[in-house]
C-alpha cells in the first residue's frame, strides 16, 4: 500500500457492502459488533471471536472516539484476511469517549492482518484527515446509497 489511500484503494478497502446506512440502535459494543458483522458477512474474517476480542482490548487500551461525531475502532489481527473497512451511521449518536465528549455519528472500523502496521496506520491516518473536514462529514450524513458513502470517501482521499 502507499502512503496515502487511493480512490482505487477505497474501493478494495470499503466495498459497499462494508457500508450499511441502516445501523442497530445500539451501544459502542453493539456497534462494533454491527461493524465487525459487515466485515464477517463480506467474507473477510475467518474468525469473528478473535477480531472482537482485539477490537474490544483497543477500545480498552484507549478510546476510539476521535472527536466531531467520529468513531473509528480498530485493530490488527489475523483473524482478518486482508485490509478492510466498514461503515455505517448512527442517527442518535453513540458514546465512543471522544475527548470533546460528542457522541459519534459516523462510525469506521478498521481492521488489518497483524502483519499490517504499516497499512493500519496509512488507513487510520488518511481517513481521520480526511474526516476532519466538515463538508466530508456532511456530505457522509448525507449520503443515501452506500454507493453515495464510498463516493464521498473516494473524492475525500483524492
Amino acid at each position: 500500500m502507499t502512503d496515502t489511500l487511493t480512490r482505487n484503494r477505497i474501493e478494495t478497502l470499503a466495498p459497499t457492502d462494508h457500508i450499511s446506512l441502516e445501523p442497530p440502535t445500539a451501544d459502542k459494543r453493539g456497534y462494533i459488533e454491527f461493524l465487525l458483522d459487515l466485515l464477517v458477512g463480506a467474507g473477510r474474517v475467518e474468525d469473528r471471536e478473535t477480531a472482537l476480542q482485539a477490537l474490544l482490548a483497543r477500545e480498552e487500551e484507549t478510546t476510539t472516539g476521535v472527536g466531531m461525531g467520529i468513531g473509528i475502532p480498530h485493530a490488527q489481527t489475523d483473524a482478518v484476511t486482508e485490509p478492510s473497512v466498514a461503515v455505517t451511521r448512527s442517527d442518535d449518536g453513540v458514546d465512543f469517549g471522544a475527548m470533546d465528549d460528542e457522541p459519534a455519528r459516523l462510525l469506521f472500523m478498521i481492521l488489518v492482518p497483524e502483519s499490517g502496521a504499516d497499512d493500519h496506520l496509512a488507513i487510520l491516518s488518511t481517513l481521520s484527515r480526511a474526516l476532519m473536514h466538515d463538508e466530508v462529514r456532511q456530505n457522509l450524513y448525507d449520503a443515501e446509497t452506500p454507493d453515495d458513502v464510498q463516493a464521498v470517501l473516494k473524492e475525500a482521499v483524492a
